[in-house]
């Protein structure tokens, strides 16, 4: 049994802990995937070069009602996935090999294997090469991910989740999405904008549900338009038939279809490590519980990332992965991570960006507040746009003018979102920020400036 200053379970952002300053320490870093985490290889970056190019080839369809007439002579999808996997691949590659073989990584063994607890602080890997090693150590970060839920119902037929969609072999003519978050709404973006037919089915009655409910309403509104829409309804079987597969839904309606991508969520890769054995306690969803340190219930072990975070955010991982960076090297003046403004996007058509409370929680809380909105058709670059759909709904408290939350639904609020988020991170009230600076005329930002100014604060 090897014993080691620190084991890191998981290559994404758990192995940005490791710098210079761990090079008199005795590092494991255990991989049972491909090396950089989701983010890097099935996630937001490869999705994210997808949606840009998904943007282009929807670009000539958005111009006719401006008077330009563009077409669209085709997509080339091979040359677009290779693009980007050509891209991404090799740094997965790159990062492997540089934990294995770098200079700099004399003092880290890289274990390529499944870990799971044996005791406190002990771990058995179970390598790809069908031998097991048995390893201790001082500390132990889990930042081993998550991964895809598969519901019920399509034991009989293949599908794909967003771990493998992306990599298909060619375009397919016709593709069901099951679900209605954040992948499926960008999924359905970017192959519809490819010329795919798709069909989106949900359970719920609306998409991107935990979004504001105002958001979300619009945006179902929009989607409806583009995709066939199938809500208030669940899978309930599905075969492989002549020509593809067919899918049966709970209001007896059926669709058939070329190919299956299963959306619904993700659960934490907890229930893979037996983390019991290692004295490491999880929530009813399977996230291991840590405190504000990022420490778990057992004794010189940490989590970090979608393990243990329920916003499953990379910017979150990076930002506890700082946190246990820290302290590790400084237990005795360890430092907490702020979750206080966490913000996200959706990179769909139209995109959506939010930070802080939705009305509905506001009101759960019992929070006294006021809202405003301004239509991107109310500003001048919304005219230039003829943007006639998206807006900017904020919240304040009604006397310290403190934005509580902020949510916008349009071209670029993933982009317009970041100043509410300095505002609400730094204090910054409303009425300071709305009148105490320039705001450039007619650029996009305009949209913020004229939500500020319709709050109506006491």
């Amino acid at each position: 049994m090897t014993h080691f200053d620190l084991v890191v379970v998981g290559t994404g952002s758990g192995n940005s802990i490791l710098d210079s300053r761990f090079a008199d320490w005795r590092v494991a870093v255990v991989e049972k995937g491909v090396f950089g985490g989701t983010c890097l290889n099935v996630g937001c970056i490869p999705t994210k070069m997808f949606v840009h190019t998904a943007e282009l080839a929807a670009a000539p369809a958005a111009g006719a009602k401006l008077g330009v007439d563009a077409e669209l002579k085709g997509v080339r999808w091979s040359d677009v996935r290779d693009r980007i996997f050509g891209r991404i691949d090799p740094i997965a590659v790159g990062g492997r090999e540089y934990r294995l073989a770098h200079a700099d990584n004399a003092n880290v063994t890289v274990f390529e294997g499944t870990a799971r607890f044996t005791g406190k602080r002990e771990l058995e890997v179970a390598l790809r090469d069908g031998s097991t090693r048995s390893i201790t150590a001082d500390r132990v970060v889990l930042a081993a991910g998550g991964r895809p839920v598969v519901p019920a119902g399509l034991e009989d037929v293949p599908f794909h989740t967003s771990d493998t969609i992306m990599r298909l072999d060619e375009l397919p003519a016709r593709m069901v999405i099951v679900g209605t978050g954040f992948v499926a709404a960008e999924f359905a973006h970017v192959f519809s904008s490819f010329g795919v037919d798709v069909t989106v089915l949900g359970r719920s009655g609306a998409m991107l549900r935990q979004e504001d409910a105002d958001i979300s309403a619009r945006f179902t509104e929009l989607a409806r338009q583009k995709w066939d829409l199938r809500l208030d309804t669940t899978l309930t079987g599905s075969a492989v038939v002549p020509g593809g597969i067919r899918v049966d839904l709970a209001d007896g309606s059926s669709v058939e279809t070329d190919v299956v991508l299963v959306a619904v969520g993700r659960q934490p890769n907890s229930d893979l490590l037996n983390l019991p054995a290692g004295g490491v306690d999880v929530t009813t969803t399977g996230h291991v519980v840590v405190d504000r340190t990022q420490r778990t219930s057992a004794e010189g072990v940490w989590a970090l990332g979608d393990i243990s975070s329920p916003f499953e955010l990379k910017h979150v991982a990076n930002h506890e992965a700082r946190v246990v960076q820290h302290n590790l090297l400084n237990p005795d003046s360890p430092i907490e991570a702020d979750h206080r403004f966490v913000p996200h996007a959706v990179f769909s058509s139209p995109q959506v960006a939010a930070v802080g409370l939705t009305e509905r929680a506001a009101k759960a809380q019992g929070l006294r507040y006021v809202s405003a909105t301004q239509d991107y058709a109310g500003i001048a670059y919304g005219w230039a746009m003829e943007d006639t759909s998206g807006f900017a709904k904020l919240l304040a408290d009604p006397v310290s003018g403190q934005l509580l939350g902020a949510h916008i639904i349009g071209p670029q609020a993933s982009t317009l979102i970041q100043p509410l988020i300095q505002a609400m991170s730094f204090g910054l009230d409303a009425r300071s920020m709305a009148r105490g600076q320039y705001w450039i005329h007619p650029a996009m930002p305009e949209l913020i400036e004229n939500a500020l100014l319709n709050l109506p604060l006491d």
